[in-house]
């Protein structure tokens, strides 16, 4: 049977992980508890920036803008890892094989501009505070928030079109829990090359020039904290940085584990565990990042349960 890209595989078979029965129950359970709490979590937060005034800071809109990310990367990829648990492997179309590539990488992709404009906005904070209400306008965050959704889902479009058109004769088997860009190359029968290419060139400005940013923003923001004369308004300032740097530090760190440094000799478990790392413990990890380590999200929260609790 030929498809239209040329293909003779019709749908792909996801091996998942290759434990003994009661593990995989044993991660079906925890991975159905940390979706569920991942998603109430970033629900959570998300309604109180959006329905709590003091809230309505472009520090906190850009916080929504990554959750929202959160919730459709792992929506993305838990649900199907649930099912693969359950049954020990499963099967899945090519087009939703593709379908599920794409919104992957468009959402990590999205995620990489987002922390970036989360940086900027610590920056203009902590350098340009006198400025920092006339730059970080409404309609200024609005444009590097729609930015960096477009720009993410519309770059990584190309490069899924691309290897859409690879040539799959088999074997269909997937060594992993979900369909991954570099496992998909691993089975394609024609010459990956210009697929490869367009990775690495991708890589500058979704990658490369956005961790430039970051380490730029970050290094003006320490010069200029500790040039604070007191110990309170430099702890203060750092305060504000902390939860940002910490996520963008388990996004970095996960994200180049996998993809950027060599992988050779790498083992699949370890691959597939830093795999489930950040598609499904970081949007986990987030919120609770930022809940743990923000007063006003925590003061937001029990004013919400107090009121709830009077009612």
């Amino acid at each position: 049977m030929q498809k239209n890209n040329m293909t003779s595989v019709t749908d792909f078979k996801l091996l998942g992980f290759q434990v003994s029965q009661n593990i995989r129950i044993l991660m079906f359970f925890l991975l159905l508890v940390i979706y569920c709490w991942t998603i109430s979590m970033n629900f959570l937060i998300i309604t109180l920036v959006s329905t709590i005034k003091n809230l309505h800071t472009p520090m906190y809109f850009f916080l929504t803008q990554l959750f929202i990310n959160d919730i459709l990367l792992t929506s993305d990829i838990a649900p199907n890892t649930l099912h693969i648990l359950l049954n020990n492997g499963g099967t899945i179309t090519f087009v939703d094989c593709i379908t599920q590539l794409y919104f992957f990488s468009a959402s990590e992709a999205s995620e990489c501009l987002i922390l970036t404009m989360m940086s900027y906005d610590r920056y203009v904070a902590i350098c340009n505070p006198l400025r920092y209400t006339s730059i970080m306008t409404d309609g200024h965050c609005m444009i590097l928030a729609a930015t960096s959704w477009l720009l993410g889902f519309s770059v990584m479009l190309m490069t899924i079109i691309t290897t859409s058109k690879l040539n799959f004769c088999g074997p269909n088997m997937i060594d992993h829990f979900f369909c991954d860009l570099i496992p998909l190359l691993d089975i394609s029968c024609s010459d990956t090359f210009i697929v490869q290419m367009e990775i690495s060139l991708l890589r500058i400005p979704l990658v490369f020039i956005p961790i430039f940013i970051i380490i730029l923003s970050y290094a003006k923001i320490i010069f200029t904290t500790l040039r604070i004369p007191s110990s309170t308004g430099r702890q203060k300032a750092f305060s504000t940085c902390s939860s940002h740097l910490i996520v963008v530090s388990i996004f970095y760190w996960t994200m180049f584990s996998v993809y950027v440094f060599p992988t050779r000799g790498k083992t699949l478990s370890i691959s597939k565990s830093l795999s489930l790392l950040y598609t499904v413990f970081t949007p986990l990890i987030n919120p609770i990042i930022y809940s743990l380590k923000n007063s006003d999200i925590k003061k937001a929260l029990q004013e919400r349960i107090y009121k709830h609790l009077r009612r």
